[in-house]
Parts: structure tokens; C-alpha cells; sequence
């Protein structure tokens, strides 16, 4: 009983299910990014650059034989993850820039106005119960 009560405790641990939500999140957005990248950006990069599709583009490192098939190095798919991980990060970078932005705004909330001084009578008459009591 003791080890199942120490997952369960280490389980339920805030930090723990904190993690848990942003990776289920952090996996579902990674495939609307690729998603972004490979249907609408690659498209328009390769029709900008003449028609290429940059995952087909293949170095052949050795010719296909009758017994072999072609040995080839596959960089294009290296540029769709490059691509794919500078936006992935610039918009974590966005996310996280608008967070921080949101922190100085709550922590740099001016104080609250002091309250405005007493009437000259009543300081005078705090003067006078002041003595009177010394006496």
C-alpha cells in the first residue's frame, strides 16, 4: 500500500498534472503547426522557388542496382523540420512574450492613492487629547 500511495501522491502532484495538460496541448498544437507547414507554407515556398517540393528533394548517394534499390539522403525533409520547429517556436516565443507582458501589467498596477490627510481641526483636536491625557 505504501508504494501505490506514494504514485498516487506524486501523481496528483500540481506540477505533475500541469505537465501533463501543456505536453497533450503542446502535442496537439505541434500538429496544427505541421499541419501549417506542410499544407499551407511548403506550397507556397515551393511555388515561390519554382515548383520545388522540398519534402521530395533527395540526394542519391548510390545508384539503384538490380538487387538494391537506390541509397539516397533525404535533406528535404530536414528543411520541412527546420521550418517547422522555427515556427513552432516563434509562436511559443509569442505566447510566452504575451505572458510576461500580462505579469508586468499585474505586478506594475500603480498602489492604492494614500488617503488624503485628516482637516487641520481634527489634527488640532488629536493635539489637545493627546495632552490632555499626559496630564
Amino acid at each position: 500500500m505504501g508504494m501505490i500511495s506514494e504514485f498516487k501522491a506524486f501523481a496528483m502532484r500540481g506540477n505533475v498534472v500541469d505537465m501533463a495538460v501543456g505536453v497533450i496541448i503542446g502535442g496537439a498544437f505541434g500538429k496544427i503547426v505541421g499541419s501549417m507547414v506542410s499544407d499551407v507554407m511548403m506550397p507556397v515556398i515551393g511555388l515561390a522557388t519554382g515548383g520545388i517540393s522540398f519534402s521530395e528533394q533527395k540526394l542519391e548517394l548510390k545508384a539503384a542496382t538490380a538487387d538494391a534499390p537506390a541509397v539516397t539522403m533525404g535533406y528535404g525533409t530536414l528543411i520541412d523540420a527546420i521550418i517547422n520547429f522555427v515556427i513552432i517556436a516563434f509562436c511559443l516565443f509569442m505566447v510566452i512574450n504575451a505572458m510576461n507582458a500580462a505579469k508586468k501589467k499585474e505586478t506594475a498596477a500603480p498602489a492604492p492613492a494614500a488617503p488624503p490627510a485628516p482637516p487641520r481641526q481634527e489634527v488640532l483636536l488629536e493635539e489637545i487629547r493627546d495632552l490632555l491625557r499626559k496630564r
